[in-house]
């Protein structure tokens, strides 16, 4: 028999730190997670993501010394961690008590574990990469990728307003729309080098706003979203 479904979530610092500490989100965020492992008897690996937080810190420091891109990868390393502290806090009474950072130790926590807050590990790779690997630890076949796009595009919406919402594609065909690799602040809806490794692992990402929790939601319970699908 089947255990309870495990789902991995990559939540953008976007969502998290948008300016300010955006406290609306974390409330409905929290909510809807709770109720989930309550409920529907899911659990969860929720890994933190940067945001505008790391930026700034890239940003300021840049402005006073010549920085390489492994000063830049460790600020922010140390940003997810923050805003990983953070989600462990708000999640404390059903959070298992020590953030994961290398994902190989994600496999020592026991199965039975409803939550799981994660964060960055090292330099060299993103908190993408990090969520498909823990994906593949804790036998998780699903990773949800919480941003502030509604969609992942043809081409970017925000320079082309002829770009096309892509609601379901192939991983095959969505490498072909990102950069083939990947740098500190790099802008693409999925890190390249995790692409290649969720289709290695048979792992299906879903790209959903956050900021409409209604959505991941409908996601999480089988229904039609406002989102994208990446799959094999």
């Amino acid at each position: 028999m089947q255990g309870p479904e495990t789902v991995v979530m990559s939540v953008g610092g976007s969502l998290i730190v948008p300016d300010t500490i955006d406290t609306t989100f974390l409330t409905s965020f929290k909510n809807l997670v709770e109720n989930q492992i309550t409920l529907a008897g899911r659990r969860f690996i929720v890994i933190a993501g940067g945001g505008r937080t790391a930026r700034r810190y890239q940003d300021a420091a840049a402005q006073v010394t010549e920085l390489d891109p492994e000063d830049l990868d460790w600020m922010g390393i140390h940003a997810t961690r923050l805003n990983g502290h953070l989600l462990r806090t708000v999640f404390r009474e059903m959070a298992y008590p020590v953030i994961i950072t290398n994902p190989d130790e994600s496999g020592d926590v026991p199965k039975d574990t409803s939550l799981i807050i994660a964060a960055g590990y090292r330099p060299g790779a993103s908190t993408d990469l990090r969520a498909v690997q823990i994906a593949a630890h804790r036998g998780a076949k699903k990773l949800v990728n919480l941003s502030n796009i509604d969609y992942v595009y043809t081409t970017d919406p925000r320079t082309n307003p002829d770009a096309e919402k892509i609601e379901d594609i192939t991983w095959h065909d969505f490498m072909r729309l990102i950069p083939k690799e990947w740098n500190p602040g790099l802008s693409s809806p999925f890190d390249p080098v995790a692409a290649r490794a969720a289709e290695a692992y048979g792992i299906e990402v879903s790209i959903i706003n956050g900021n409409n929790i209604e959505e991941l939601e409908k996601y999480l319970n089988g229904e039609p979203f406002i989102g994208t699908r990446i799959h094999s």
